[in-house]
């Protein structure tokens, strides 16, 4: 299913609108055009060939002034096309283990394995403020597949955004990794760490918000 995907989808130009759209959740095609230095025209036809493809899908937005703006987003379908680090079998795996060893087994397998992912990044993590550490947290997590940013507006907290989940199967499958993933990111950044998640057809987004 995947290799088909990425077969049709091909071209750098229809990767790059992809990408683009994977980490604003939605954009117009003017403010698209200007992010990727594109013609207008030459990223309608992108989207519209994207969505003949079934990738993306379009909505409304309303404005304060006019007529609504037309934005393009994902669908579910173009989530099969970023990298995954989890499968069907892992997951039955877990399953195995709680029916064999009891709710909790599944739950110390996840944790050491998350453990472990922690003492990973803390040998690569560098900075010594906490904005130059969540920053180069969040180029780690990029690397891994999450589309991590860390974002840092004036007047409100530093947050990490992260577009994609590469384990989104498993943690549908296994809520308690939402857990772990915050404490995960407050061992590794000593501040106490809020997640928040939205996920809804091909789009997902989780904030870890950082509180100095």
């Amino acid at each position: 299913m995947k290799q088909r995907l990425i077969q049709q989808v091909g071209r750098s130009a229809r990767l790059r609108v992809l990408n683009e759209l994977k980490r604003t959740q939605a954009m117009c095609v003017a403010d698209l055009a200007a992010r990727l230095g594109m013609s207008y025209m030459g990223v309608k036809g992108v989207c519209l060939d994207l969505q003949k493809r079934g990738l993306l899908d379009t909505w409304r937005s309303p404005q304060p002034v006019g007529r609504p703006q037309m934005l393009y987003r994902l669908t579910e379908r173009a989530h099969d096309l970023f990298p995954t680090t989890s499968n069907a079998m892992t997951i039955a795996v877990l399953i195995a283990a709680q029916k064999l060893f009891g709710v909790a087994a599944a739950e110390k397998l996840l944790l050491v394995a998350f453990q472990e992912k922690s003492a990973d990044y803390a040998s690569r993590l560098k900075g010594e403020t906490l904005a130059e550490r969540a920053t180069w947290l969040a180029r780690l997590r990029d690397h891994d597949g999450h589309m991590s940013a860390c974002v840092a507006e004036e007047g409100r907290p530093l947050t990490i955004i992260e577009h994609h989940s590469p384990i989104l199967d498993l943690l549908g499958a296994f809520p308690l990794i939402a857990r772990l993933e915050t404490e995960m990111f407050h061992r590794l950044l000593g501040v106490p760490v809020q997640r928040e998640e939205t996920s809804s057809g091909g789009m997902f987004r989780a904030t870890f918000v950082l509180a100095e």
